[in-house]
């Protein structure tokens, strides 16, 4: 067993597994070894991915991995999660701007062959259905990266009195709107509203992958792994799919009471 990363076991699920690393870059490193491997075994998968500081480090990583001749991008495909409205994609604070910066624009990737949600569309319904009807023609994403909000959001399904299933428009937060204000020049110019993929939508992912660091995401991670399955805290809705792997750093494990 390393050192400097160790699997917790967590006896509730079996179908869950959680890698606590040391610190982010280990578990950064870890998360890319997992894509990698899915992109190397199958050139042509399709990647969901997530946007956020969690998974910054895993994409230098695959991004490292590509300039050293050991990851081809050409025929993959991807998926994200989710979108400001109303934004457009050239935007700096877009999500699709964010990926470009942070993965596409450094590998081989076909940009055609990416696809984040329209947040600029006209009407915000059809271009939520529009999503959803791409996400059930190939049948789920081969692997979903997801990040997880303080309060257990992923993607941006907030805490809700019921799941919901497909991609649809989202009313933010105000935790959420202030955890995400440090990107903006002022909190009022955060976006209030969002696209994003429904719980419905992420567990179709044949497999999952969240990212989480810092003692900031402690109670979510503990909420999500040990709690009870809620709308409250829309992660806990994981324990019940067949293939999840949850990579996080001490810190954000310091309230898992199996863990301690």
């Amino acid at each position: 067993m390393e050192t400097n990363a160790k699997w917790y076991t967590n006896g509730k699920n079996k179908n869950v597994k959680v890698l606590v690393c040391k610190d982010y870059e280990t578990l950064s490193k870890k998360a890319a070894a997992i894509l990698a491997g899915i992109v190397n075994v199958k050139p042509e998968a399709i990647l969901g991915l997530a946007t956020g500081s969690s998974p910054v480090g895993t994409y230098q990583e695959l991004i490292k991995m590509y300039k050293e001749g050991m990851l081809d991008f050409s025929q993959v495909k991807t998926y994200n999660l989710d979108e400001y409205y109303p934004l457009e994609p050239t935007n700096d604070q877009s999500y699709h701007y964010f990926m470009n910066e942070n993965l596409f624009n450094h590998v081989n990737i076909d940009k055609n062959q990416v696809h984040v949600p329209d947040g600029n569309a006209e009407d915000m319904n059809e271009a939520c259905e529009s999503y959803e009807a791409m996400l059930n023609e190939i049948g789920g994403v081969d692997i979903q990266v997801l990040g997880i909000g303080g309060n257990g959001h992923i993607g941006f399904n907030e805490p809700a009195d019921t799941f919901v299933g497909p991609t649809h428009v989202v009313e933010l937060t105000e935790s959420t709107i202030q955890a995400n204000s440090r990107f903006f020049e002022k909190i009022e110019d955060v976006p209030t509203k969002a696209i994003s993929m429904g719980i419905g939508s992420i567990m179709k992912a044949k497999k999952i992958l969240l990212v989480a660091n810092g003692e900031g995401k402690a109670k979510a991670i503990a909420a999500t792994l040990e709690g009870p399955i809620t709308p409250q805290v829309p992660a806990s809705v994981l324990q019940l799919h067949p293939d999840v792997t949850i990579i996080i750093d001490e810190a954000a494990a310091a309230d898992l009471k199996e863990y301690k």
